[in-house]
Formats: structure tokens, C-alpha cells, sequence
């Protein structure tokens, strides 16, 4: 989710939209629901009581200081597991769906163009096994700037997670899909936030750095908001049978 925009939109619709849809379980990634950049332990509380069953990040993970401490403590927000192991938090959290089973999420930060500590394939095989010690309904938020990556990825962990959902690069792309192992994918799961922009940013400021090269103070935009993700079906063995992407355009907030 991108900004305030962002935040306000889950906590006006995420509620609601879980029931219409029958959705037991909820992920959210929160890389950019402060200002555009990172989370605070205040905005993560919000989107927990609204409706987030888990909480996940990215490449931006550390941008407020006051996370640290409290990545420390949370059980239910993660950050990538290939970031420091000498860094606070964890990239695994095991939830609980509202039917009682088990579910198990994995976070990720790809490795082209962002180059984390280290690369996600060194990681991923320790961090699904242990979730697998638990539960065979396994979640992996892949944070990635390469579709390469991110379509690789999916067809590395086919038949072992439920799902491979990409995130990052804030525009929802159309290859929802059931891989043939039975594990749900999508490149992107898209931009919970103000779509009047260029990915949740003014446009004019962003063109202004585009077009000059000189630093620019961005701003979160406020217009056309919309909330997008991914509703993943799948049975108590974690083989996924449906991967159906989510589009809700939201009124502003005066018109309710």
C-alpha cells in the first residue's frame, strides 16, 4: 500500500471486503504505508485492527527507526528473512485463519536491482521447510523489482507453498495463476492507494525528477484510490485451486 491513502482505504474497506469474499486469512504488505516509505509501529497496529492478519515488508524496511524496536517484539509483521540475520524481526510468521488452520508466511526481497544481504535463493529452502514443520498452507510475499525473478521464483517453489504473490512494483499485472504443482502466483499483486499518480507518487514531482535528474522532494498523491490484491483459494493440504485477482475502486471520503 502506498501513503496515508493507503492506510485510510484498508481500514474503510478491508473489513467489509473480507466478508463479501469470504476471506479467512489476510496479508498485507506495508512497505510503503508511511509517507511512501517504510512503517511505524502505530500504522502496523492500524492495519492489524483492521483486518491484517499478517504484516509484510520490503526494501524499505528500516526507513523509520521506531520499527526496529518493535520488529524486535511483533510476531505478526515481518520483514524480508534475506535481510541481516544481525537485524531485528523475522521472515517467517505462522497465523491462524479464521477456521482454525494454520497458515504460514514467508517474506522475501529479490535480489536483482535490489541487492539485498543475501540473495532469496539462500534462504528460501530453510525458511519453507520450517514453515512446513507446522502447517502445508505457506504464503510467500516475494518483494522483487525483476518479473524474471519473480516468475522464477514461483516456478522454483511449485507444489511446495500455496502461493508466491509478487509485490513491489506497485502495478497489478494480469498472470494470476495456478501453477501445475497446485501454487497460486501472480507478478504483482498490485497498489493499495491513490492510482492519479505515478505509482502512488505526484505526478508532477515524479516527471520533474524524470525529466531533470535533480533531487526531488516526492509526495504521496491523494486521487483515484483503489484497493488491489489477490484472493488465493485453497484446501487443507495447501494446494491451491484458484488465483483471483482483486480490484475495488473506492468513493473519496466525503462522498462516504
Amino acid at each position: 500500500m502506498n501513503g496515508t491513502p493507503g492506510v485510510r482505504a484498508v481500514e474503510r474497506r478491508l473489513p467489509s471486503l473480507r466478508e463479501e469474499r469470504g476471506a479467512d486469512f489476510c496479508v498485507v504488505n506495508g512497505e510503503n504505508a508511511a509517507d511512501g516509505l517504510g512503517i511505524t509501529p502505530q500504522i502496523a497496529e492500524k492495519l492489524l485492527a483492521s483486518g491484517a492478519d499478517v504484516i509484510t515488508l520490503g526494501n524499505h524496511a528500516w526507513r523509520r527507526k521506531e520499527i526496529a524496536p518493535y520488529l524486535a517484539e511483533a510476531d505478526r509483521v515481518i520483514r524480508p528473512g534475506n535481510l541481516s540475520r544481525h537485524t531485528p524481526g523475522r521472515g517467517l510468521a505462522i497465523g491462524e485463519s479464521t477456521s482454525g488452520t494454520p497458515v504460514a508466511v514467508i517474506n522475501l526481497l529479490g535480489q536483482l536491482f535490489l541487492a539485498p544481504p543475501a540473495g532469496p535463493w539462500e534462504v528460501v529452502d530453510d525458511l519453507v521447510a520450517e514453515a512446513r514443520r507446522t502447517t502445508p498452507v505457506i504464503v510467500v510475499d516475494f518483494h522483487g523489482e525483476a518479473t524474471s525473478e519473480k516468475v522464477a521464483m514461483a516456478a522454483y517453489l511449485d507444489g511446495k507453498v500455496t502461493a508466491v504473490l509478487g509485490t513491489h512494483t506497485h502495478v497489478q499485472t494480469n498472470d494470476a495463476r495456478v501453477l501445475p504443482g497446485g501454487t497460486a502466483a501472480v507478478t504483482d499483486a498490485g497498489m493499495t492507494g491513490p492510482h492519479d499518480s505515478v505509482i502512488g507518487v505526484v505526478t508532477e514531482l515524479a516527471l520533474e525528477q524524470m525529466r531533470t535528474g535533480m533531487p526531488t522532494r516526492f509526495r504521496t498523491a491523494k486521487g483515484g484510490v483503489r484497493l488491489e490484491g489477490v484472493v488465493v483459494d485453497c484446501g487443507d493440504d495447501g494446494r491451491a485451486t484458484d488465483c483471483e485477482l482483486v480490484r475495488v475502486e473506492l468513493p473519496p471520503p466525503e462522498a462516504g
